[in-house]
């Protein structure tokens, strides 16, 4: 099987039969190295995959889909975004050839572009993902009506930490998907920070103990 994406690889620390993956997705304008930047922080038992976005912006600067400001709301290339939702779909199923992991203990994490991704990929293929770590992002709209309400989705575990300082994406897209989620059955593990669009040292050290609690879990 052909490669989809461009990529980097963490093997697990220490020695586990069938790890669970994490997928990395950075956000617009940047690259794979970014979040993979954060892996030796991780939980050592995860397979950690980090994954460089299909849409070239410059060198060494790539993006899941277009998003133009203009309006003064974000609006975004859907046709784009659903096709690297393809691609990432297709992506997993490469890994799956290529490595050795446990595919009922998947989870994908992404900051801001890649954290909307990683809420559509969670949501419309929740029998895929365990769990969706969402940083500084939100949930497309016109995504929310695609959702079907079933024991996968119900079952999903997912963190969502947001800056209060965000000029990018404002803190209230954090909090309308938490009330979105909590209105399915949801109870997202859900944070804030006096923070700007970016992950600070509070956010990673609860997001470490958040996973090393929840991923021994089913």
């Amino acid at each position: 099987m052909e490669k989809p994406l461009e990529y980097l690889v963490r093997k697990p620390k220490v020695s586990v039969e069938n790890p669970p993956l994490l997928l990395l997705l950075h956000g617009v304008g940047s690259n794979e190295e970014d979040l993979f930047s954060l892996s030796n922080y991780l939980p050592e038992s995860f397979l950690i995959v980090s994954a460089r976005g299909p849409l070239t912006l410059a060198p060494k600067s790539y993006a899941w889909y277009e998003v133009l400001f203009t309006t003064g709301q974000p609006k975004i290339n859907l046709e784009q975004e659903k096709e690297s939702i393809r691609l990432l779909i297709e992506f997993l199923d490469y890994l799956k050839s290529n490595y050795q992991f446990d595919e009922s203990n998947v989870w994908t994490c992404g900051f801001s572009q890649g954290a909307i991704m990683s809420y559509s990929l969670g949501l419309l293929y929740p029998e895929r993902f365990k769990g969706i770590i969402a940083l500084s992002g939100r949930l497309l709209e016109e995504n929310k009506e695609l959702v079907k309400v079933t024991e996968d989705v119900l079952n999903k575990k997912i963190f969502i930490s947001h800056g209060t300082n965000d000029r990018v994406l404002s803190v209230e897209y954090a909090r309308s998907v938490k009330n979105y989620l909590e209105t399915l059955g949801i109870h997202p593990h859900y944070r804030e920070y006096e923070e700007g669009h970016s992950i600070n040292r509070d956010m990673l050290k609860d997001l470490i103990q958040w996973m090393e609690g929840e991923v021994g879990q089913n």
